[in-house]
């Protein structure tokens, strides 16, 4: 657990010591609020600070994206679902599949590992996403959070199994064969053939010669966030409270 929580332990030491120097006797009410308002400030800088870190809005990604893909990062961690590795994946659904919209992020190292394509379901839309589904046979990509599971090979070569952590909305990925694996349609060529990316039958299937890359950096339960900014999805995972009271507790508990 230390290592995740390692860039948020220099702002909170800050916070802490400006929280000291300002201190002026407050009353309860005042205190409390002061406190609310200190905690949240810091875990919002922790997420800008790591946002800036690794050039994310150079590579086309929003900070409101990266930082839903954090917050359900640190609930997942909570709950124990997750590894030793600090491997964050976010594919965005909000972009053209045109773009490079899959990011592998090292958050203790504050780095993009790779930005590269990334499918959608052929149901899901042409060019750009427009529906999801959690059925099977619907061939549409599942939004939500995923933790991923053991390697295997099957017909798409060797490939990444992943289980669908938002029951409703993508909780269906094994039994629908959801999995990232390498797909010959993923490719330049077929953006220029096509104007768009070739397509999945729901899975975020990347190109062939990434593949391995992609399977060896995020496997071993690690989470990714398949992205699409709609009113339709929701996630106990993105309860930003929870999310920065584990990382500023942890934090806590390592300067104290």
């Amino acid at each position: 657990m230390r290592k995740y929580i390692l860039g948020i332990t220099g702002v909170l030491s800050i916070a802490f010591g400006l929280t000291i120097t300002s201190f002026k006797s407050p009353n309860k009410s005042e205190r409390l609020a002061s406190n609310f308002i200190t905690t949240d400030s810091i875990y919002v800088n922790h997420i800008n600070s790591l946002y800036l870190a690794t050039h994310l809005k150079e590579a086309g990604l929003s900070l409101a994206v990266f930082e839903k893909a954090v917050t359900g990062f640190y609930n997942l961690k909570k709950s124990g679902q997750l590894s030793n590795k600090s491997i964050l994946t976010i594919a965005d659904f909000d972009q053209s599949s045109k773009k490079k919209r899959l990011y592998i992020i090292d958050l203790v190292k504050k780095e993009v590992l790779l930005n590269t394509w990334v499918a959608h379901g052929q149901n899901s839309g042409s060019d750009e996403t427009v529906s999801f589904s959690n059925k099977n046979d619907s061939f549409e990509s599942s939004l939500g959070f995923y933790v991923t599971g053991e390697v295997y090979r099957g017909i798409h070569g060797r490939s990444l199994k992943l289980d669908g952590m938002d029951l409703g909305f993508n909780d269906n990925a094994r039994s629908r064969s959801i999995v990232v694996h390498g797909a010959p349609y993923v490719s330049e060529g077929t953006i220029n053939a096509l104007g768009r990316l070739g397509r999945s039958q729901g899975c975020p299937a990347v190109a062939p010669e990434v593949a391995d890359i992609v399977i060896n950096t995020i496997g071993d339960k690690t989470v990714l966030f398949i992205n699409k900014t709609t009113s339709n999805y929701s996630s106990r995972f993105l309860d930003e409270t929870l999310a920065a009271n584990f990382a500023l507790d942890t934090a806590a508990h390592l300067i104290n």
